[in-house]
């Protein structure tokens, strides 16, 4: 009975937060940053609908890793390595030195300061890590909605989803060597490394077999059901792995990238816009549970507490995001406005950023929980202020380019299932 009305409370709480959604999408605003405050109202520090009895429950547990690999196609399937290929050097160049210069920026600025009030150092480089991720739903709804075209749109295109992948590959290096520093089992950092990667070499292997066994079917429904069956097979590999650990430290968002990236790339674009077509509504709901697993232990308290915190961190991420975007298109000779704008793009940050948040959190709570509150009020705080700044901005900045109502009727037609996934 107990678990009937767990059930019937996360249903509720869905229903809240798809609610909430649309109402902010009413505003020209995400929808995730309904869900996410929709998560904080009805989470156990406020109203209590979605307690810990849900949160800690080990089938909600089952559940959210699931969504949590199904979320990871949204990723995935935007890596296609013929795209990859015609984007060229300048675009993988500038995403490295926007990617890395936000990194620096913001582990520079906060080691400082953590170094002048005694807060242990590591957590500068665990902000830097989670500042690196790129939000792509926001730029790339505002992309569709108002029809852009230039060089800024297509810079940007291709960048959503390599941004996310050099921010996944910083940010779980330095969760690794933060968790071999902190670890009272001293794990050796090859060791960390190596539980940190298992999950791509998983998705990798499950997702190789999937593009294999898709090369060979013939109608729409049969594919569908393969890929369905193999995301399935491939989250049970990481539960069967996770059981066999010593802690269950699995990333399945990481699973569902690296799986759908593989047989994303083995398949016609055709088929693939097939699957994609059908799973979209499921990737929204999935980002839904996902975000609400995040924002619902959230202390709305936290927030008003870390409000230095929020702010030098939204400025220094801006100026990391602005000034390493303006410096990789001017080394690799980009166009004017490229450099002059495509920074102002790459600001919208909530969804990945919670991601990682809760990684990061899982990290931390054990050896060191006295960060556990820093890291968690500045990230919500963050996550809810910089993208009310950040999609205004990059509204602006492809304003300012020129670009705004520019694409001529059936162009651009790339990567346009992140957004629709994420009901951005």
């Amino acid at each position: 009975m107990d678990v009937l009305l767990d059930v019937l409370r996360l249903a509720a709480a869905i229903v809240i937060a798809f609610l909430a959604g649309k109402l902010i999408s009413k505003c020209g605003l995400p929808s995730i940053l309904g869900w996410l405050i929709a998560g904080m109202v009805i989470g156990p520090h406020a109203l209590g609908l979605l307690g810990n009895s849900v949160l800690e429950a080990p089938w909600f547990e089952v559940l959210e890793s699931i969504l949590e690999c199904t979320f990871g196609l949204m990723i995935g399937t935007e890596l296609i390595w013929k795209q990859m290929k015609k984007a060229g050097p300048q675009i993988l160049i500038t995403t490295i030195t926007e990617s890395l210069g936000t990194f620096l920026v913001v582990s520079l600025v906060f080691g400082v300061i953590f170094w002048a009030t005694d807060v242990p150092i590591y957590l500068a480089f665990v902000f830097g890590g989670i500042a690196l991720a790129t939000a792509p739903a926001p730029s790339l709804s505002v992309v569709n909605d108002l029809k852009t075209s230039g060089p800024v749109t297509r810079t940007l295109i291709p960048m959503a989803a390599l941004d996310d992948l050099v921010g996944a590959l910083v940010f779980f290096l330095v969760i690794a060597f933060v968790s071999a520093h902190i670890s009272t089992a001293g794990i050796p950092v090859p060791v960390v490394l190596f539980l940190v990667f298992l999950p791509v070499i998983l998705g990798s292997i499950t997702g190789f077999v999937t593009g294999k066994l898709l090369q060979h079917t013939k109608t729409p429904g049969t594919t569908l059901t393969v890929m369905v069956l193999m995301l399935l097979a491939s989250a049970g590999i990481g539960f069967a792995v996770n059981s066999m650990l010593p802690a269950p430290v699995l990333n399945f968002m990481l699973i569902g990238m690296s799986f759908s990236t593989v047989f994303a790339n083995m398949i016609p674009e055709e088929k693939l816009n097939g699957i994609m077509k059908v799973m979209n509504p499921v990737i929204g709901f999935a980002m839904i549970v996902v975000i609400l697993n995040l924002g619902a232990p959230l202390d709305y308290h936290l927030i008003f507490g870390a409000g230095i915190y929020t702010a030098v961190y939204i400025i220094a991420r801006a100026v990391g995001k602005y000034g390493g975007a303006y410096f990789g298109a001017s080394i690799t000779h980009s166009p004017d406005t490229v450099r002059k704008y495509l920074g102002f793009t790459l600001l919208p940050h909530s969804g990945v950023s919670l991601v990682f948040t809760g990684i990061a959190v899982s990290v931390l709570s054990g050896p060191a929980p006295e960060c556990v509150p820093i890291l968690q009020g500045t990230i919500a705080a963050a996550a809810v202020i910089n993208e009310i700044i950040a999609v205004f901005m990059a509204k602006k900045g492809f304003e300012w380019a020129g670009e705004l109502h520019k694409a001529e009727e059936g162009a651009d037609a790339g990567p346009r299932h992140a957004e629709e996934g994420a009901g951005a």
